[in-house]
């Protein structure tokens, strides 16, 4: 049977095709808040990240009503890093609207999750968003969109999807591009019609499978997913299915259901709904929670393997626990476990040395933000240079992830660009010149090949291209390339440094820090112009003599220094070297601190390299 009351619509796209601006408009427009309700714009990113950022990191659930229609809607993320969050929320869909940006068309995150969704055999509503840009290329995006409908495989059923086209900003959706802009009915009538309600058996038990976990101060734990089958009462006697098949007895201490962006308190739930039970401590995602008279799993969720790991530790450098509260390694253990309970995509595995752990995950941004999320609860941490997961086949032959990678840039940088790719192992597949100024590139390249090479890339356009890729597969290793073209300035002791020394040590490279910034030994304080690293005193002050007063010239006047982001850091650090991430500071430094042991394990290589020869 269908449960016509609901509709649960999966909302997807690539990162900055107007998604969320979208809900917004569906939020205001169904009825969700008061007419003189002050709102903030978009609503469903409500992570300070992902305000800041402009992207959503974490799947999220809402509800309106149409027509006398619940529309449960899971806002996914856009970016292939979250592709576990993509996964686990699709198991609760039982449609997907495809939103597509009328000027830069179908994009590689729009191609992963549009194959995930189809995989799932969704009907997909097609939404043709900004149609009024300038530069808006209507039909050709159409197409672009049935040619990656066709290239992913999709059965005749699935391309007879229905077209709209909108103006999320301004809240308007159209059957056609020359109809009259009035608000989102259509869109809304659309969901109605092509998307169907969740289908269950009526003969068949309570079964739900738990998507999503979340917690709260008053009410524990909380499991998150949809009702495959049966309807649940509050305080019904339960049990879950882990993992390992046996069923664990359980009572549901309170239900919720989605109601805009809040949820409300009931008192039963029906077939196909999505529900958040309270009260249920010892359960992860992908577990089914069932009656107890007749227990039976669903399937579980599987996700993709991971791709990139890091090393993350505790903070051992001479500054550890003067910005930040959160340092032992049991402590950061257990938050690191918390994240993997949160997120499927997410592994933790121990590390060969002590106090440390191998996280392993989709891409070096999920790294990045997971260190800066820990980052502003109070954890300090040393973070290793992300790594590619490689893998071994059975006659010996070592296999690593490689990327499809897009570059759409002025046709004045495509030699630099494509030389930059070249060095990386990367070889070109496709170039498109339409005449406008601007070409199209597509390369394979390794995953090694792009960590890091985001910053290049744009200060090789000026900071006017734009670079996507996703994971295609795994290939034969292509060889080393240099990760880095340039050293690392260190400082040889401890202290602060001083205006003086760091002026003398401009010619030499790129400086990292400013006057009065305290440093230590092993710190690195700049990036050195040429290939080999060197020991610097930044504490230097100037030397006074008797004929020269105190204050005679200490104007010095210093270029501006560049700032480290978390994630510049991660890129510009290699094998030997660590990022320490405090709640306050992001500093680079070696991982021997010690410059008289750096020496010596250097010698030692080098002695063994000419013993082999």
């Amino acid at each position: 049977m269908i449960n016509e009351q609901l509709r649960n619509v999966a909302i997807i796209a690539h990162v900055d095709h107007g998604k969320t601006t979208l809900v917004d408009a569906m939020f205001k427009q169904s009825g969700v808040f008061r007419a003189d309700q002050q709102v903030n714009d978009r609503i469903m990113d409500s992570m300070d990240l992902e305000r800041e950022r402009g992207i959503t990191i974490a799947a999220k659930n809402c509800a309106i009503t149409w027509k006398g229609v619940k529309i449960n809607i899971i806002d996914t993320p856009g970016h292939a890093d979250f592709g576990g969050e993509v996964e686990r929320s699709l198991s609760m869909a039982s449609g997907a609207i495809l939103l597509v940006d009328s000027s830069e068309g179908p994009l590689p995150q729009t191609r992963f999750v549009l194959r995930k969704a189809l995989e799932a055999k969704l009907p997909v509503v097609i939404v043709i968003n900004k149609i009024d840009r300038k530069d808006a290329r209507i039909e050709e995006v159409l197409n672009d969109v049935y040619d990656l409908f066709i290239d992913l495989g999709a059965n005749d059923e699935q391309l007879e999807f229905p077209v709209l086209y909108a103006i999320g900003r301004d809240g308007v959706a159209m059957y056609n591009p020359d109809d009259e802009r009035k608000d989102l009915t259509p869109l809304f009538d659309t969901i109605l019609k092509s998307i169907p309600g969740p289908e269950y058996d009526p003969d068949e038990p309570f079964q739900m499978l738990v998507a999503d976990l979340d917690y709260s101060d008053y009410l524990g734990r909380l499991a998150v997913g949809r009702i495959m089958h049966g309807s649940v009462y509050n305080n019904e006697q339960l049990a879950c299915i882990g993992a390992d098949n046996v069923p664990r007895p359980l009572r549901a201490t309170k239900l919720q259901v989605y109601q805009g962006v809040t949820v409300k308190e009931v008192d039963k739930v029906d077939p196909g709904d999505i529900v958040v039970l309270a009260g249920i401590e010892d359960v992860t995602i992908g577990d089914t929670i069932c009656t107890r008279e007749k227990p039976a799993a669903l399937p579980r969720i599987t996700v993709d393997e991971p791709t990139v790991s890091i090393r993350i530790g505790i903070n051992t450098s001479p500054l550890a626990g003067h910005e930040g509260k959160l340092l032992q390694s049991r402590v950061i253990q257990n938050r690191l476990e918390k994240e993997t309970l949160r997120n499927v995509a997410i592994r933790l595995e121990p590390s060969e040395e002590n106090d440390s752990f191998i996280v392993k995950g989709r891409g070096e941004f999920q790294m990045a933000i997971l260190v800066e999320t820990m980052r502003r609860e109070g954890f300090e941490l040393s973070v290793g240079r992300p790594e590619v997961i490689l893998k071994k086949t059975e006659d010996g032959k070592v296999l690593e992830p490689i990327e499809h990678l897009y570059v759409d840039c002025d046709e004045c940088f495509m030699g630099v660009v494509t030389e930059k790719i070249n060095q990386r192992k990367g070889k070109m597949l496709n170039l498109n010149n339409p005449g406008s100024g601007r070409v199209r590139l597509e390369f394979s390249v390794p995953s090694r090949g792009l960590i890091g090479y985001q910053d290049e890339f744009l200060t090789d356009t000026k900071g006017t291209g734009i670079m996507n890729a996703y994971l295609e597969g795994y290939e034969e290793w292509r060889g080393d390339f240099p990760s880095r073209y340039t050293g690392s300035i260190c400082s040889d002791r401890a202290g602060n440094a001083v205006a003086y020394a760091l002026f003398n040590l401009e010619p030499r490279g790129t400086l990292f820090v400013e006057p009065g910034d305290p440093v230590y030994e092993g710190m690195i304080v700049g990036e050195h112009n040429r290939d080999n690293d060197i020991d610097v005193n930044p504490c230097k002050a100037k030397k006074l003599t008797n004929l020269r007063a105190a204050g005679k010239d200490e104007n010095v006047i210093l270029t501006p220094v560049r700032k480290m982001t978390l994630e510049r850091a991660l890129h510009f650090v290699r094998s030997d070297e660590l990022v320490e991430v405090t709640p306050k500071s992001i500093r680079l430094r070696k991982t021997v601190l010690s410059a008289q042991k750096r020496y010596q394990m250097a010698g030692m290589k080098l002695g063994k390299r000419t013993v082999e020869r």
